[in-house]
């Protein structure tokens, strides 16, 4: 029997943080039929970025992989804000990762997996999904990530 996303978080010790609030004239997240689109998420913890700096440069490829973990728990938290928790959601339907690389950076993809892993960790098979990984210039803040999901939300949520 499946596991249930609410039960592997629990089991992993996470605790969803509150939906960040939006940091300019948009929403975090808003529902089209069963499809929920996340507003771009940052590593922010207590309303605090908790790295800055470029991927490549200033912060490492480990350091950028547990920030886009951060912004995918924040883009998770942003989407079941929808759904009335994380059990409205059925599965995740797309990622897309934005690197703030320094020049000659090209491993964009292996700081996505920070994100596509940890939804993968909560929602098993239902946590594959489609992907971009796009290393850009600069992103707000100074953040080395940035992570925006669209997830399917359950018909009854």
């Amino acid at each position: 029997m499946a596991v249930s996303p609410e039960s592997r978080l629990e089991e992993l010790g996470i605790e969803l943080p509150l939906t960040p609030a939006p940091a300019g004239a948009y929403v975090p997240a808003t529902r089209a039929g069963n499809l929920i689109f996340t507003a771009g998420q940052l590593p922010l913890e207590a309303g605090e970025i908790t790295v800055q700096g470029k991927v490549g440069d200033t912060v490492d490829v480990e350091e950028a992989r547990d920030a886009a973990r951060l912004c995918a728990m924040n883009a998770l938290a942003a989407a079941s804000s929808q759904t009335g928790g994380v059990a409205g959601i059925s599965r995740i339907v797309k990622v897309t990762g934005f690197v703030a690389s320094a020049p000659g950076f090209h491993e964009q993809p292996q700081v996505i997996n920070g994100a596509s892993e940890f939804l993968g960790e909560i929602f098993g098979d239902a946590g594959l999904h489609a992907r971009s990984a796009v290393g850009v210039a600069e992103l707000p803040m100074d953040a080395p990530v940035e992570v925006e999901i669209v997830v399917e939300a359950r018909p009854d949520a």
